[in-house]
């Protein structure tokens, strides 16, 4: 399946998807929205979402190593599996959303997140950087550091929920 859907869209265009996932590119994105769910008082979440990405590449490195898989295109090269430029943009985008959604009025986090990381996988594997399965691989293997995001900020969202009293004292 990988064999016929390498190159098979402009290198141009794949080579800029794959860029999604490039360190200078997705960790800003996700340093923006941990300073600015930090200034929101989610700081737990925030710091939450910045050790989620300091671990990618303390569980991406390790399997790369151990696999030493070739990729699609260099057969002599090792190194593929899993994806790091998928796990990077799938921990920073959907990080990014985690910290930014609640204060959206709709979902629009969720998808624009959803939308780059596809847009990372598909652009690797049809460039013919990577094989299908190394993208998946990598999103199952971060799937538990954005859920530790998620989880972080559930105690602080609960009382962040209740209603404050009131600053004129008891009626």
């Amino acid at each position: 399946m990988s064999r016929a859907l390498v190159r098979s869209v402009p290198d141009a265009v794949t080579e800029r998807l794959s860029d999604l996932g490039n360190i200078p590119v997705a960790v800003p994105v996700l340093a923006l929205a941990m300073a600015y769910a930090a200034r929101r008082g989610r700081v737990r979440a925030a710091l939450a979402a910045g050790l989620a990405m300091a671990l990618v590449p303390a569980l991406v490195v390790p399997l790369k190593a151990w696999t030493a898989r070739p990729g699609p295109l260099e057969p002599w090269a090792a190194g593929y599996f899993p994806s790091g430029h998928t796990a990077t943009a799938f921990v920073a985008y959907a990080g990014a959303a985690l910290l930014v959604g609640p204060y959206a009025r709709r979902r629009w986090p969720a998808a624009v997140a959803l939308v780059l990381t596809g847009a990372t996988a598909a652009g690797l594997v049809l460039r013919g950087f990577h094989w299908p399965l190394d993208v998946v691989a990598s999103l199952l293997l971060c799937t538990p550091l954005v859920l530790a995001v998620r989880w972080s900020d559930r105690d602080s969202g609960r009382s962040s929920s209740r209603t404050p009293r009131s600053r004129t004292g008891p009626s």
